[in-house]
């Protein structure tokens, strides 16, 4: 991918080293719940389990960590400049239908951190929160993102922090919104494909940011494309609960099969049209 030249974001917010405390969930039922999300997201619940502080007089804070090794520095470069290359996509587009574009921030944390969703451990990945409209990143995923989900490049990266803008989008339009409102009046499984679709119009989103900025800006290289894709498919519902438990429960998926987010993302980025994500009919999920 051809990052090195593109522009700096100044819209990312360092909170690399900082230290915060736990909320005391005394290894209760607070860490059921969040063991219990890490889970559905694929990830493994043991770690929350092992972190948990042990008594109510012992929160758990995380040690501030060195940032200044060349590998984590060229990584949050590389960062803002994909951040900032969303920007200028998404900037564009929502111009040209008469709208205007609400630049996100994005934070960089190390082990754990306080955001307007609450507080969070990296365990459960990049994500967005719509309350302060921040996307949250620990570097330490990506490199999760080659070992462990056996998906390395710098543009598969890049999709994972076009799909977390993609969130930011859905808020802007009041998407998310209509979701929840949804959500709240239906059962789980069907509250659970309505967060299927939320995360495949993500995906499709990050794709019509890839196709957009391969047509201004030419970021692409060879190979680039299957680096996504591969991204995409390594973090399928099913991929992970296969192998987290040998086994995967459909209608247990929030963020889609693998080959549901491949589909999506390649008709983003082969489309470069918002209009074609509709990934909420029934038949397109």
């Amino acid at each position: 991918m051809r990052w090195q030249l593109g522009r700096r974001s100044t819209n990312v917010e360092d909170r690399r080293g900082m230290k915060v405390s736990a909320p005391i969930v005394g290894g209760g039922i607070g860490a059921a719940l969040i063991s219990l999300l890490v889970f559905l997201l694929g990830g493994d619940p043991s770690v929350i389990w092992e972190q948990a502080p042990t008594s109510s007089d012992s929160p758990v804070t995380n040690s501030p960590q060195s940032t200044g090794s060349n590998a984590q520095d060229q990584m949050a470069d590389f960062v803002s400049v994909v951040l900032a290359d969303t920007e200028d996509t998404w900037s564009d587009l929502f111009r040209q239908n008469g709208q205007t574009y609400v630049e996100p921030k994005l934070v960089l944390y190390s082990g754990a951190v306080q955001s307007a969703c609450g507080f969070t451990r990296s365990v459960v990945g990049p994500f967005y929160c719509p309350g302060d409209q921040k996307v949250y990143i620990d570097l330490s995923f990506y490199r999760d993102l080659k070992t462990r989900y056996q998906a390395p490049g710098d543009f598969a990266q890049a999709y994972v922090i076009a799909h977390e803008i993609g969130h930011h989008v859905q808020n802007l339009l009041g998407i998310s919104d209509e979701v929840r409102l949804l959500q709240n009046k239906t059962n789980q499984t069907q509250a659970n494909q309505l967060s299927v679709g939320l995360e495949l119009q993500a995906d499709c989103f990050a794709g019509v940011w890839a196709h957009h900025a391969q047509r201004s800006r030419q970021i692409l290289e060879r190979g680039d494309i299957e680096e996504a894709l591969n991204a995409a498919s390594s973090i399928g519902d099913d991929r992970l609960q296969e192998q987290a438990r040998g086994y995967a429960v459909p209608e247990s998926f929030t963020h889609g099969s693998s080959a549901q987010r491949v589909r999506w993302f390649k008709q983003g980025i082969q489309t470069g049209d918002a209009q074609q994500c509709n990934t909420f009919a029934k038949t397109n999920l």
